[in-house]
């Protein structure tokens, strides 16, 4: 069993800016197709998805989205560039079209073992984090966002939103809550049961009053931080060879955290090739260390210890690491680093264990990720390594953490449900 926490308001405070958030209409490019080919359309996001799902996903549906959003070279072209002739080839087939007129949209996901997360679906202004107005919290690595960024040049679209949580109460979340009564645009469920609805805002006194509401709020990215980077070098780049455009904003979901807010799941580490019982017998100098007597009780144990804890495990042996003195934290920050920082088990298990006191290189050769503590073991089974499982990192300390400008470790949070890619794309031809 993984562990999750239902996030709450983010509490971020209004921007002192002069402007906050601003999400635009847009001109939904779409699929044409009925309730039950829509679910075997769509597909995760990319950055979830392995090849045996990907392989499934095609046999399911040629035309599946995770051949435009994880292509593949086809002996003529380039991956990105066959993901390009692959999204042209749909929309002159009529498969995919853009919706008429520019608008906002309502879009639900309601999986099988929680309750429903709803937001809006717009084009968001893009800006600099030093803005304080949408706000990241994990650092990026450069090899995703290059990825992302040649898909996103050769389609000239954005085929993902990302995902942002802000503290509402506002009309735009009633206008959320008030689709209710009228009839989706668009129905689907995707194989794990999720059921995903979508409704369309067309009003313009509705895209007005949306816009004075977000325009003193500010977010925080909960999930595609390598999007958004994507989205702004290639505004960069494109800006600099045509001006202003419709890559000045990106296709984002914008959720009210305090009335639809996500699930929050840790993200589990795999160090390759550290024995568990070298992992303990070094961590042993430095934190308190227990056996348990299986992973499952060990994570009921850890859920509920203050301070710095997390669970050892190889499939054979199980241990809790603990630091209820918070001596750890203390090794975990750079000066001039905020103390909100220390709080994480994440950053302290980067920074101490795995630098200062397994003496690793902090890469991703070294530290592997996994989503589902099943797979985190099994990957250290295979390695002869060690699954270190972490708690969920509490909504309101990744917020704490964004706000005061610094960045946790890549990966640091998983946000569920997440969007279905295919539903809504955005491309930038469809904006002029």
């Amino acid at each position: 069993m993984d562990y999750c926490v239902r996030s709450r308001a983010v509490s971020i405070a209004p921007t002192s800016v002069a402007s906050g958030l601003s999400l635009a209409p847009f001109r939904a490019l779409r699929p044409t197709v009925d309730e039950q080919r829509l679910g075997a359309l769509l597909c995760p996001p990319y950055d979830v998805i392995d090849e045996t799902q990907r392989a499934e996903l095609l046999d399911r549906d040629p035309d599946n989205a995770v051949g435009i959003i994880l292509p593949r070279a086809d002996g003529t072209a380039d991956a990105y560039e066959a993901a390009a002739r692959r999204l042209a080839t749909q929309v002159s087939s009529g498969l995919l079209a853009p919706d008429n007129n520019p608008a906002l949209y309502v879009y639900e996901m309601q999986p099988t073992d929680g309750g429903p997360t709803r937001g809006l679906l717009g084009a968001i202004e893009l800006r600099d984090p030093a803005d304080g107005v949408i706000l990241p919290h994990e650092n990026t690595m450069a090899g995703p966002v290059a990825d992302r960024l040649s898909l996103m040049t050769a389609t000239e679209a954005n085929l993902e939103p990302i995902y942002l949580v802000y503290d509402g109460g506002g009309v735009a979340s009633q206008l959320v809550r008030e689709v209710d009564g009228t009839k989706p645009i668009a129905t689907a469920t995707t194989p794990d049961g999720t059921q995903h609805r979508l409704w369309q805002l067309a009003d313009l006194q509705q895209h007005a009053a949306i816009a004075a509401d977000l325009d003193t709020r500010r977010a925080l990215i909960a999930d595609g931080h390598h999007r958004y980077a994507t989205y702004r070098e290639l505004q960069h780049n494109l800006r600099a060879d045509r001006g202003p455009g419709p890559w000045d904003r990106g296709l984002t979901l914008l959720v009210d955290s305090s009335s639809y807010g996500p699930q929050v799941h840790a993200i589990h580490r795999v160090i390759v090739s550290l024995p568990v019982s070298e992992a303990v017998d070094r961590a042993r100098t430095a934190c308190e260390v227990s056996p348990a007597d299986s992973v499952q009780q060990a994570l009921d144990t850890v859920a509920d210890l203050p301070g710095f804890a997390v669970v050892l495990a190889d499939g054979r042996s199980t241990f809790v690491l603990s630091d209820s003195d918070s001596r750890l934290a203390e090794g975990a920050l750079a000066p001039g680093e905020p103390p909100a920082l220390a709080n994480l088990d994440v950053t302290v298990l980067h920074r101490v264990l795995v630098e200062q006191i397994w003496h690793l290189t902090d890469s991703v050769e070294v530290v592997d990720y996994a989503h589902s503590v099943d797979d985190a073991i099994a990957e250290a089974q295979r390695t002869g390594g060690t699954a270190v499982l972490l708690r969920p990192t509490p909504v309101a300390a990744v917020a704490a953490v964004a706000a005061a400008g610094a960045r946790m470790p890549r990966k640091s949070t998983l946000f569920t449900p997440k969007p279905a890619s295919g539903l809504v794309m955005r491309r930038f031809v469809d904006e002029h």
